[in-house]
């Protein structure tokens, strides 16, 4: 039995991959200067949510990070508009998480000379929108 040439198994692999059509977008913020633990909050209460009621939500939440998920969400809707052509009325967002970033290790002088370390926490923050009408096909 002979094997197709590596490089011709790759290039028939990236055809049936570019022939499959093209349902979700993602956008990725990272090494974002607030703490995963806090960011976690918000983004566990947009996901699954239609994207113009993940909008809403965002919008009207009084956080700093809602502030920063709700630009990463406008991204990603916008790279499915405008990279993949799908309609943002039947946009959900399939997937939102938080990751840790490196941490900052800071220096925090305390009595007798000892000291401690502060830790400021970084995240990154990833957000997936997919096309609910295309999906159910």
């Amino acid at each position: 039995m002979a094997h197709k040439k590596r490089s011709i198994f790759h290039a028939e692999r990236k055809e049936q991959e570019s022939s499959i059509p093209v349902i979700e977008a993602r956008a990725t913020a990272k090494h974002l200067r607030l703490s995963p633990r806090k960011a976690r909050s918000i983004v566990n209460t947009i996901r699954g949510e239609k994207v113009d009621k993940a909008f809403t939500i965002l919008e009207f939440s009084p956080q700093k990070t809602a502030r920063i998920v709700l630009k990463i969400l406008k991204s990603a809707v916008a790279n499915a508009e405008n990279n993949f052509q799908l309609s943002v009325d039947h946009l959900i967002v399939s997937e939102a998480f938080v990751n840790d970033g490196p941490r900052m290790k800071r220096v925090w002088p305390r009595g007798r000379g000892r000291a401690d370390i502060l830790q400021k926490r970084m995240s990154h923050i990833t957000v997936v929108v997919k096309d609910q009408s295309k999906a159910s096909e």
